[in-house]
């Protein structure tokens, strides 16, 4: 008699899960096994996405392409090379460049490229200004492009435009996966506002709040109405069921929240606890806010703390780091309001107060441990 393969077929099915949930276009000169996996698992696949969190597969010769519609999760920038967020001027540039060749030609020389960034800025009423730095952001956007599999350089390197204006490369495009790029559900916005509002398909209850606790760190209480945070606890079980099937989530369900855990700390886009630097700053910062019974500090008061728990540390944490406290405290604060660990309040006048939320209370160990002792824990995700 034949084997049972179900249990390799579930396997594949949550590795595939996982990987286009992380990797929303994956293509198959970048994830060979995955894309086999992902092609033989389609229809499967397909129907988990749809029914499950509503969004949709597409998949064709050589590239996946999962559309993911239905919540719109903050802080999630893009990446250049370096692990640095987009800023304003790269997102211009990449609406730029994408709109100026979507239709093609699939062939197209750096500097040919170029113009016709340039007659699209013209045309949207942006102005470009020829300058170093907006050829290093152009570059960013080129090399992000590559990365994604939606260019390829055929002859010499973008690169070198970033220090010589002169400098010309040649380009393959991929306008067939551009044209995968924009979500279908959220054309014809005519701002921001409506984009957004578009994207956050709260209309679609049990598959948005899915949506959120796959996305999201942690689901508070306070994000949900009393129906919402009803029906979700009515059906905590299944929702459990169901996101570990695709994920191998664990729901952990408090007064304040529920938390999808993910024991093996691959899926979430940035791991917590973890060492380092910035991994053990941010938790000595929790344990220091709770030590002191307080739930909120503002900017200059945070500085402070970690300006003295830099000293105490000096000797294992980054000299960079620790020569700028201000700057460890930003990219502390920058991973807590990724996690959802905390939270800013504007308050009365100029201040803002960098309020720690109630997740941030399973990152307390008892006693805190140094930071060549951190243990390998659960991610929260």
């Amino acid at each position: 008699m034949p084997s049972d393969n179900r249990p390799q077929t579930a396997l594949e099915l949550q590795l595939c899960a996982r990987h286009l949930v992380q990797q929303p276009l994956t293509c198959k000169e970048h994830d060979a096994e995955i894309f086999r996996m992902v092609r033989r698992h389609e229809s499967e696949l397909d129907r988990w996405f749809t029914q499950r969190l509503g969004y949709r597969l597409h998949v064709n010769a050589d590239t996946a392409r999962l559309f993911k519609d239905g919540c719109v999760p903050e802080r999630r920038p893009l990446l250049t090379a370096t692990l640095r967020p987009f800023h304003q001027l790269e997102y211009v540039l990449l609406a730029l460049v994408l709109g100026a060749t979507v239709a093609g030609p699939d062939v197209v020389s750096l500097r040919d490229l170029i113009e016709r960034v340039r007659s699209a800025a013209i045309e949207a009423g942006i102005a470009l200004e020829d300058s170093p730095t907006m050829r290093r952001a152009l570059v960013s956007v080129l090399q992000w492009m590559i990365r994604r599999g939606l260019a390829t350089e055929l002859h010499e390197h973008i690169e070198a435009y970033a220090g010589d204006e002169s400098a010309d490369a040649v380009l393959k495009i991929r306008a067939d996966r551009i044209a995968l790029l924009p979500l279908p559900a959220l054309a014809g916005a005519d701002s921001a506002q409506s984009l957004l509002a578009r994207a956050e398909r709260r209309s679609a209850t049990r598959q948005w709040m899915r949506c959120r606790l796959v996305e999201d760190p942690v689901l508070y209480r306070s994000d949900l109405s009393d129906a919402e945070w009803s029906e979700l606890r009515r059906r905590l079980g299944e929702e459990e069921r169901l996101l570990d099937e695709m994920f191998g989530l664990v729901l952990e369900a408090r007064a304040e929240g529920i938390a999808a855990i993910d024991p093996s700390g691959t899926l979430a886009e940035r791991r917590f606890p973890t060492g380092g630097t910035i991994g053990h700053a941010t938790l000595l910062l929790i344990a220091r806010l709770h030590d002191e019974r307080k739930r909120s500090w503002h900017w200059n008061e945070m500085v402070c703390v970690i300006g003295e728990l830099a000293e105490i540390h000096r000797r294992r944490w980054a000299g960079d780091m620790v020569d700028a406290p201000e700057r460890l405290a930003r990219r502390v604060a920058e991973l807590m309001l990724d996690l959802r660990l905390a939270e800013w309040t504007p308050e009365t006048g100029e201040h803002s107060a960098f309020n720690l939320l109630p997740a941030a209370a399973r990152f307390l160990p008892a006693p805190m441990p140094d930071a060549s002792q951190l243990p390998v824990q659960e991610a929260l995700w």
